[in-house]
């Protein structure tokens, strides 16, 4: 018999193991179907997608390591603390198949579906390793080479590009253009053809019925004017993309000493610490921490998102400005994951802001870049996403001014 990776993924996740994701996540169990039927299709397109453009190589490495961390023996330890948690190569696949579409395509599950952005993250980073696992399994039992082994995802095409719910355009976010039919998420992770346009239709109402509910709870819920955010923290072992909510800012034009004019918000990393370092009667010292607040880094990485660097850049018009100045940055993560990689997660980000003012000509006023981990996290691994949120930052102090 042919073997169907989509079946071969499917029977990974028994009502058994979506009741333990569901738990482990803190959401529904329907919602973590739902989830699953998004997920499981559209983390096979990346992966499909990477091998047909000059990625086979890369995609049969990915295979190998993910068949020999064991992943198809612990899968469902990906969805508790004593299991392990999300597999530590998790991060590197992710950013290795979708590079910088990641957050687009995790977003895209947790707006259309209702998830939490966590939730979607982990559900990427345990099926994705998950699908890799059996991809090597069956490379390895049948002497595939990488050449081999993408031609076996290119027969899955059709039927992987199939299975994805409606509402999510396949050919925007990985360039794969979907057949006619498309199966829709109702509610079962093992979802069929509609046997009949009544019930493709009756489904496919439900399921808008759902986001609409959905749409509807989230205005009531959240305060106006608010805008989504992804929030790419990494832990080793721990989802790693979060979608928050910032609050809206007011703009706000900062004149330096110099002249520069910089665009900032009031009550922003930029105005408040152009405030400290105006007031005499503020000393510099550890006790001063500003946090940036819209600075993001690529999924599982320290490298800084482009989009992302304004804050950095007006750190150093500000440091330009006030040369006299020096400060030192922080990295700080929560309480979820290995403490060991939070640390070097945490002193990464913290390094990779320090050489981003380096580069900008003014490093001889940072004194030192440093990752505390969860040291000073305020909530516990088991607090909310919105609380945990808090806790992961990357901030500066001001040592001499």
């Amino acid at each position: 018999m042919a073997f169907n990776l989509l079946d071969a993924v499917k029977s990974y996740l028994p009502a058994d193991v979506i009741s333990k994701a569901a738990n482990y996540l803190g959401e529904s169990d329907n919602n973590i179907v739902r989830g699953v039927a998004a997920t499981v299709p559209l983390s096979l397109a990346g992966i499909i997608q990477k091998a047909e453009t000059g990625g086979a190589d890369a995609i049969f490495n990915f295979a190998k390591q993910a068949f020999n961390s064991g992943i198809l023996q612990n899968f469902a330890g990906s969805f508790s603390h004593e299991g392990g948690g999300i597999p530590s190569l998790a991060p590197g696949l992710l950013t290795g198949i979708f590079g910088d579409k990641f957050g687009s395509v995790a977003n895209a599950v947790s707006g259309n579906l209702g998830l939490k952005g966590s939730t979607s993250s982990a559900l990427f980073g345990s099926i994705v390793p998950l699908i890799l696992g059996l991809l090597g399994k069956h490379a390895a039992d049948n002497n595939l080479s990488a050449g081999s082994l993408s031609s076996f995802l290119s027969t899955q095409k059709n039927a992987v590009v199939g299975s994805v719910p409606a509402g999510f355009d396949i050919t925007k976010l990985f360039g794969l253009h979907s057949p006619v039919s498309h199966h829709v998420s109702s509610g079962s992770a093992t979802v069929d053809p509609p046997k009949s346009n009544l019930v493709y239709w009756v489904l496919l109402g439900l399921f808008f019925l759902c986001i609409m509910w959905w749409l509807m709870r989230s205005c009531n819920g959240e305060k106006h004017g608010e805008t989504a955010v992804t929030e790419t923290v990494a832990h080793e072992e721990k989802h790693d993309t979060a979608t928050t909510t910032v609050p809206a800012h007011e703009s706000l034009k900062l004149m330096l000493p110099n002249g520069v004019e910089i665009d900032a918000y009031k009550g922003g990393i930029e105005d408040e610490l152009v405030a400290f370092i105006k007031d005499s009667t503020k000393m510099a010292g550890k006790e001063n921490w500003f946090d940036f607040t819209e600075l993001n880094f690529k999924f599982g990485t320290a490298e800084i998102v482009p989009e992302s660097r304004k804050e950095v850049d007006n750190i150093v018009q500000i440091l330009k400005a006030f040369p006299k100045v020096k400060i030192k940055v922080g990295g700080y993560t929560d309480k979820v994951g290995d403490e060991t990689a939070n640390v070097k997660l945490s002193y990464d980000r913290a390094n990779a802001v320090t050489k981003a003012l380096q580069d900008a000509g003014v490093g001889a006023q940072v004194v030192k870049a440093e990752g505390y981990g969860s040291k000073y996290a305020k909530y516990p691994a088991t607090a909310p996403e919105e609380d945990r949120i808090k806790d992961r930052r990357v901030a500066v102090s001001v040592r001499e001014k």
